[in-house]
């Protein structure tokens, strides 16, 4: 009577163990790749060097960031060009985004698709030094406009907050593109026939229908460029110059120029709660949950 109950619970106590082992690689990669070296951040930024090896605890390194202009103005910029990065991104990517899941089928879905993931088979940096040569004062869009005798002398399209924002929106496309493909192609072609039946027209179907389908994927593919964007360093440093007024560039200048790594990672901790805020802003304004949107 007694082998029923003690293999079940051997395969119970098997079934456990297999899943710790499976959980095992992501738990330590969370651990130590990310838990740890936040809270070591947390705690060099809580510290003001009194001696050469002598630390007491200060918060002299938050206070400096709220007394000094630069250092929040450019935390504000940073924030809303990368919002409004994000909803560019959005703009652009959802047309192509249902293009491929609703309107093509078979091999030519395929094709556009491979078309989206191509240029992010090269590096990010390779990806912003061509933005660099196209927009540049002797680049190819400089001379096309002056063949084309739309200006007179070689145009300057380098260092200044369009450039950026092309280059955000260009290197986070593909984040934005894919969840909303995912989402999109879950949709019933039949509800939307039937908005149509019911004598709806295209906005009262993409309001009504498609859009509120899509909203997980839509907040899902906002979060991923939003927080890749906010924390971008090559894009904005590069295709903006010295006066792209980046809030990671302050974390870097703090770090490797200054050495003041206390400083650096007050800066890096404040810019984890910005985005953080900002995230469950998004999320409370457009009534998601994490665990859905993340599913």
């Amino acid at each position: 009577m007694l082998p029923g109950p003690v293999t079940a619970a051997k395969g119970s106590a098997a079934g456990k163990l297999s899943l710790w082992l499976l959980l095992a690689p992501i738990l330590l990669w969370l651990l130590l790749l990310i838990i740890l070296p936040h809270l070591d951040l947390l705690a060099i930024s809580l510290r003001e060097r009194v001696a050469a090896r002598e630390y007491a605890f200060s918060l002299d390194n938050y206070t400096a960031f709220f007394t000094e202009p630069l250092y929040w103005n450019t935390f504000l910029r940073t924030a809303i060009m990368s919002v409004l990065a994000t909803l560019l991104t959005l703009l652009i990517g959802f047309p192509i985004a249902y293009y491929i899941a609703k309107m093509l089928k078979g091999r030519p879905r395929s094709l556009l698709f491979i078309l989206c993931l191509i240029p992010f088979w090269v590096s990010e940096l390779v990806r912003t030094y061509g933005w660099m040569i196209l927009l540049r004062e002797s680049g190819l869009i400089s001379g096309l406009l002056q063949w084309l005798g739309l200006a007179d002398q070689p145009v300057e399209m380098l260092y200044n907050d369009v450039a950026i924002m092309i280059g955000l929106v260009y290197t986070s496309m593909l984040f934005m593109v894919v969840p909303l493909v995912s989402t999109l192609d879950s949709l019933d072609d039949s509800l939307i026939e039937a908005a149509y039946d019911l004598g709806g027209n295209s906005w009262n179907v993409l309001r009504s229908v498609i859009i509120p389908h899509a909203a997980p994927g839509i907040v899902s593919g906002c979060i991923i460029v939003f927080m890749l964007t906010l924390g971008n360093y090559l894009t904005p440093t590069l295709l903006g110059g010295k006066s792209s007024l980046w809030f990671t560039e302050q974390i870097y200048t703090q770090f490797i120029t200054r050495f003041n790594w206390e400083q650096g990672s007050a800066f890096g901790i404040l810019l984890l709660l910005l985005s953080s805020l900002i995230v469950w802003s998004g999320l409370k304004i457009t009534r998601q949950s994490f665990t859905r949107v993340m599913s």
